[in-house]
């Protein structure tokens, strides 16, 4: 007969390119990501297909509805312009894929923290390092400061500190496209030398607006992922020490 083998959920999963792990989620956090910028709940949940699917659907259908400019005008309180600017004909796309993300990353994350809980039951073995090709992944301490600091420089960089290769790269190279196509790097310079004027005119709104929601996502989730690695990694070393070191007869106090 087939046995069922001990451990049917393993807490996380070492590649090359990331630390993919189970982790107890806010659902709440994870629909608000997923509500400012569609696909960030599920990049937080280590979907990335799904996470990339809608975020360049987002770039994609946003640009054409113009949804980022009709936002601008209605802070401003100019809703005849913000109506004359959205496109209808895109924008009644927008709408179900925009509530589909939220709903499937709120429900996502519930499923994932039961998941998390049998796992961590289970007592499933977690590896500590992973050899390849083209890198090597490995569990140690990393410190959520550092992970916090190099996002702020730019994003994506504490992603890689962490050793999210995958989740980093895309979202450098998806900053690096916002910004150029803002004209941000150019309208920061304007800026900085005081000609006011010549950097409102340089700047495309639709595309800068973009950029709150990704310096918000990437802080959050470079210092999170810190800081759950680091679980990961006390969690690895705890079950190794008691396996092998720890005596058979040792009683755990209750």
């Amino acid at each position: 007969m087939n046995q069922t083998p001990p451990f049917r959920r393993p807490r996380a999963h070492l590649s090359q390119f990331t630390t993919s792990q189970l982790h107890l989620r806010n659902p709440l956090v994870v629909a608000f990501f997923a509500f400012s910028y569609p696909g960030f709940g599920h990049l937080l949940l280590h979907r990335y297909a799904s996470a990339f699917i809608l975020i360049i659907w987002e770039a994609f259908i946003n640009n054409l509805s113009k949804v980022n400019l009709g936002i601008f005008y209605s802070l401003l309180g100019d809703f005849e312009t913000a109506k004359k600017v959205l496109d209808e004909r895109w924008l009644m796309l927008y709408v179900a894929i925009y509530m589909f993300g939220i709903w499937d990353g709120y429900r996502s994350t519930i499923d994932h923290n039961k998941l998390y809980l049998l796992a961590d039951w289970e007592d499933a073995p977690i590896p500590p390092i992973k050899y390849g090709s083209w890198a090597i992944n490995y569990l140690d301490k990393r410190k959520p400061w550092i992970a916090l600091v190099w996002s702020v420089l730019f994003p994506g960089l504490g992603h890689l500190y962490v050793q999210k290769v995958i989740a980093g790269f895309f979202i450098f190279g998806y900053t690096v496209m916002i910004l150029y196509l803002g004209h941000i790097p150019q309208a920061i310079q304007f800026t900085m030398l005081g000609d006011f004027e010549q950097t409102k005119l340089v700047l495309n709104i639709q595309w800068m607006l973009y950029l709150p929601s990704i310096y918000i996502f990437v802080l959050y989730d470079s210092y999170i992922s810190a800081i759950e690695q680091n679980k990961l990694f006390e969690k690895e070393l705890s079950k190794y020490l008691r396996q092998n070191y720890q005596s058979s007869n040792f009683k755990m106090p209750i």
